[in-house]
C-alpha cells in the first residue's frame, strides 16, 4: 500500500497583493513547492461562493452546493485576458494587513472590479463561454437567478422575497430572467472564469503528480440556492420554511452543543428519487477534486434534528440518516470514488460500522487522543490503535495549531504527550515537530498536516474556532514564509517515513536537469 502526505492550506491563505489568495501565480509556487516537500495532496477547504455577514464568510456556508467563490478569481489573469488594468486592482483598496483577509472590503470592491471585466468581456462571441453554460445549465441557471435576486431585494435572505418568487414560482422565474438579464448573464460569467482558473491550476498540479483533496459540506446554505429552487429536497412546511435544521449535541468543539441551522434533507424523498441529486453532487465535486473529504459524514448514519423554531442544541434529537443505501447507489453510479470520511465528533457503534462498510478511510486528529484519564488503551486517536485506513491529521482547521495546543495544556497533559513521545528534553516551542513526526510515522495512509503546523505556528494563526464569529477565515500566509529549508525538511520526513511522492520528486529532477541542459 502506498503511503503519502500532504498539507492542508485554504486558497484563501495563500499570499496575494489584492487582499485574499486566489487562482495566481502564488497558487502554481505553492503546487512547486508542495513538489519540493515531496507532498502528494493539497487540502483545501471548500470553494464555493460565501454568504457575506454573520458567518465571517464561512466555507461551510455557501449559496449553492455548485458554485465557486467569486473572490478566488485572479485578478492577474483578468489583467492578462485585458479586461483589467493593473492600476485598476493596485487602486483598489482590499484592506490593510497582508496576514488577515478583510471580507468587508473584499465585498465592497472586489466584485466591482469583476463587473468591469464582465462589461469589458465579449462573452456573446466566445464558445467556451456558451459551451459552459450549455454544460452547467441544470445547476448554474437557479444559482445565477438567486444571485442576481439578492441584490435586487437589497441582499435580503430569500424567504423576505414576494411571495411569487419566493415560492419559485414559474411565471416568476420568467419574468425575473428578462428583467435581471445582465445581472444573471454577470453571475454565469463569473463562474465561467472560476471553472476556466481552477480547472487550469488542477490541471498544473495534477501534471506535477499532486492531488487535490476538496472538502464538501453535509448540508447547505438555509439561504441557498438549492434550497430555494428545490424545496422538495428538504424539510420544509408549504411556506418552504424549515420544520427542523442541522446542529450538533455538546461535544470537545462546544460543550452546548451547535445550532447550525441547515435545513436537513428529506431523506424519504431522495432515497425514492434514486439519490440522484447526491449522486450528482458528488459526480461534480470529482469534476473538481481528486479526493473528496465529505465533511460530517456521521450525519449518513444518524442526523441531529433541532426544531426550527428552537434556539437551543438542547432541544434536539438524533434521527436516521441513509446509511449505506446512499453509498451503494453511488459506488454502483460513480465507481470506486476516492473519499475521505469525516467522522469526528459523537462516535457509536453505526458510524464506525457505517465507515466500516462504506470502505472509507476516516479521519484521526492527534490532538483528541490527550486526555490525562485515559492510558490509551482504548482511545481511537491514539496511534497504536489506528489501523491503515484512515488518514491523521496533527489537527484540522476548526482547531488549534498545533504548537498552540501542547503550549496550552495542562501540566498533566503535557507530561502524557511527552511520556507517549518519550520526549523529554525538547523545549515546548519545539515539540511541534515531534508531533508531526509522530502522525507521519503511523500506520495510516495517508498524512494531512495543515502549513500553520509545519510552521510552528501559535494560535493567532488558527483558521476557525467553532460556535464563534467575527474573526475566523481570515488568516493568510506572508510572502516568504515558506522557505527551500522547509521543503527540505518536509522531504526528508517524508522519505524517513515512508510518505514520498517519488512521482512528483522524479518528474520534478527530470525537469530539472532538462532545464539546466537546456541551459
Amino acid at each position: 500500500m502506498n503511503r503519502y502526505a500532504g498539507v492542508l492550506l485554504s486558497v484563501t491563505s495563500l499570499p496575494s497583493r489584492y487582499g485574499i489568495g486566489c487562482f495566481d501565480q502564488a497558487a502554481y509556487d505553492f503546487v512547486d513547492w508542495l513538489e519540493k516537500a515531496g507532498q502528494r495532496y493539497w487540502q483545501i477547504l471548500p470553494l464555493g461562493a460565501t454568504a457575506h455577514g454573520g458567518s465571517d464568510d464561512s466555507p461551510y456556508q455557501s449559496y449553492s452546493a455548485f458554485a465557486g467563490n467569486p473572490y478566488l478569481i485572479s485578478l492577474d489573469a483578468l489583467v492578462e485576458e485585458g479586461v483589467l488594468t493593473r492600476e485598476e486592482c493596485e487602486e483598489a483598496d482590499f484592506g490593510s494587513n497582508p496576514a488577515k483577509v478583510d471580507y468587508d472590503k473584499l465585498y465592497e470592491n472586489r466584485l466591482k472590479l469583476l463587473r468591469k471585466a464582465y462589461e469589458r468581456s465579449d462573452i456573446a462571441g466566445n464558445g467556451a463561454y456558451q459551451a459552459f453554460i450549455r454544460d452547467n445549465a441544470w445547476w448554474l441557471n437557479d444559482y445565477a437567478l438567486f444571485m442576481a435576486l439578492k441584490g435586487f431585494f437589497g441582499d435580503a435572505p430569500f424567504r423576505a422575497w414576494p411571495e411569487d418568487i419566493r415560492m419559485h414560482w414559474g411565471f416568476a422565474v420568467d419574468y425575473y430572467n428578462r428583467e435581471l438579464y445582465f445581472e444573471v448573464e454577470f453571475q454565469k460569467y463569473l463562474q465561467f472564469q472560476f471553472d476556466r482558473q481552477w480547472t487550469k491550476l488542477k490541471a498544473y498540479a495534477n501534471r506535477k503528480h499532486i492531488q487535490i483533496v476538496g472538502d464538501i459540506p453535509i448540508y447547505v446554505s438555509p439561504d441557498g440556492a438549492d434550497v430555494w429552487a428545490h424545496p422538495e429536497l428538504f424539510q420544509l412546511n408549504g411556506n418552504n420554511e424549515s420544520t427542523a435544521i442541522a446542529g450538533c449535541p455538546p461535544d470537545a468543539f462546544a460543550a452546548d452543543g451547535q445550532v447550525w441551522g441547515n435545513p436537513l434533507y428529506r431523506w424519504d424523498y431522495h432515497r425514492a428519487t434514486g439519490f440522484d441529486w447526491w449522486v450528482s453532487r458528488m459526480w461534480y465535486s470529482f469534476k473538481l477534486y481528486d479526493v473528496v473529504r465529505i465533511d460530517h459524514f456521521r450525519g449518513f448514519d444518524e442526523y441531529f434534528s433541532i426544531p426550527a423554531s428552537s434556539a437551543s442544541a438542547k432541544d434536539g434529537h438524533w434521527e436516521k440518516g441513509p446509511g449505506m443505501d446512499l453509498f451503494n447507489t453511488i459506488r454502483y453510479r460513480l465507481g470506486n470514488v476516492h473519499v475521505i470520511a469525516e467522522d469526528l465528533g459523537h462516535m457509536t457503534d453505526g458510524v464506525r460500522r457505517l465507515v466500516k462498510d462504506s470502505g472509507y478511510p476516516n479521519m484521526k486528529v492527534l490532538q483528541f487522543a490527550v486526555d490525562p484519564a485515559d492510558i490509551g488503551a482504548a482511545n481511537d486517536y491514539w496511534p497504536h490503535n489506528y489501523n491503515s485506513n484512515c488518514v491523521v491529521y496533527t489537527g484540522t482547521h476548526d482547531n488549534e495549531t498545533v504548537a498552540g495546543w501542547f503550549a496550552g495544556l495542562a501540566p498533566d497533559a503535557q507530561k502524557q504527550v511527552r511520556d507517549y513521545l518519550c520526549n523529554y528534553d525538547t523545549p515546548d516551542d519545539r515539540l511541534y515537530k515531534a508531533l508531526i513526526a509522530l502522525t507521519m510515522s503511523t500506520v495510516a495512509k495517508d498524512c494531512i498536516v495543515p502549513i500553520q503546523d509545519w510552521l510552528g505556528l501559535d494560535n493567532s494563526a488558527r483558521m476557525n474556532k467553532p460556535g464563534t464569529v467575527g474573526f475566523n477565515w481570515r488568516w493568510r500566509l506572508l510572502p516568504g514564509q515558506l522557505t527551500e529549508e522547509l521543503a527540505e525538511e518536509m522531504l526528508a520526513m517524508a522519505k524517513r517515513y515512508g510518505r514520498a511522492n517519488w512521482d512528483a520528486i522524479k518528474a520534478g529532477e527530470k525537469a530539472a536537469a532538462g532545464s539546466c541542459a537546456m541551459g
